[in-house]
């Protein structure tokens, strides 16, 4: 599978790993990275034979955020090409974090500035023991982006959002899976390998029924109980119609064995 330089893609069954690929800059993203980096998870988006996605970064790191040094030209950047900038990367936020498929990021060493925010773009994250996730945008004159005044708040909390972004301190990774950033903490190295088990596991539900429950659960923080009681009335009549829901009660009934297969932690 042919790749840019600043990404690399692997396919292992119906999973696709799409890892940020600059390790001499911690997997810091200039524009032609960003623009690489979502062509790779529209790609992933679209492909019928892709059921979950991994995002991750290589040499050791996730991603060091934006790369300052690509951050401003000769001249001032100006308010309006600021903001086009920023629209073009957020449209592949809400690709990551509203797209049917289910996200799973492995996280190893820095996950600063948009890096933290792609992690929290992701439904699943496994962190290594190395992990180190920064809102770093308040040491250079910034807000924190890459959607993450929108999933950070939902994820910690308000004040404790505020607390992260405002300081610009790390969270280690024991810490991020107590306030809910992490998903699973395991020794360094193993990010990846543990990611894609997940992701495996994942793709052997049914996808229809995992799209409308990441789409329901990312509602449910903005909606009230009518709307969602109504959602998944909806959303339960077309699992109740699927294929995968009349064979999976046919092996339940004939003590088959299950399609599904979740990989518990070793």
């Amino acid at each position: 599978m042919n790749a840019p330089e600043t990404i690399a893609l692997e396919t292992h069954g119906p999973v696709r790993v799409i890892a940020l690929n600059r390790p001499e800059k911690r997997n810091a993203l200039d524009m032609a990275a960003r623009e690489h980096f979502a062509s790779a998870v529209q790609q992933a988006m679209e492909d019928e034979q892709v059921k979950a996605i991994v995002i991750t970064g290589r040499g050791g790191h996730f991603c060091a955020g934006g790369d300052i040094s690509n951050m401003q030209g000769s001249k001032p950047m100006t308010a309006e090409a600021g903001r086009a900038r920023m629209r073009r990367t957020l449209q592949n936020a809400e690709r990551l974090y509203s797209g049917d498929k289910i996200v799973v990021a492995a996280v190893e060493g820095s996950a600063y500035g948009g890096g933290f925010g792609l992690a929290l773009l992701a439904d699943l994250v496994i962190a290594a023991k190395s992990a180190r996730f920064c809102m770093s945008f308040s040491r250079i004159g910034l807000v924190p982006d890459n959607a993450s005044m929108y999933t950070l708040p939902r994820i910690v909390g308000l004040q404790r959002a505020k607390e992260i972004m405002l300081s610009a301190r790390e969270v280690h990774a024991d810490e991020a899976r107590e306030l809910g950033i992490a998903m699973e903490v395991v020794s360094d190295g193993e990010a990846l390998q543990r990611a894609i088990a997940i992701a495996q596991g994942v793709a052997t539900a049914s996808s229809s029924a995992s799209a409308m429950t990441k789409a329901a659960l990312n509602r449910s923080f903005s909606s009230d109980l009518a709307t969602m009681v109504e959602l998944e009335s909806a959303a339960q009549g077309i699992a109740f119609s699927s294929e995968y829901h009349r064979d999976a009660v046919e092996r339940f009934i004939q003590r088959q064995p299950a399609k599904f297969n979740w990989p518990t932690p070793e």
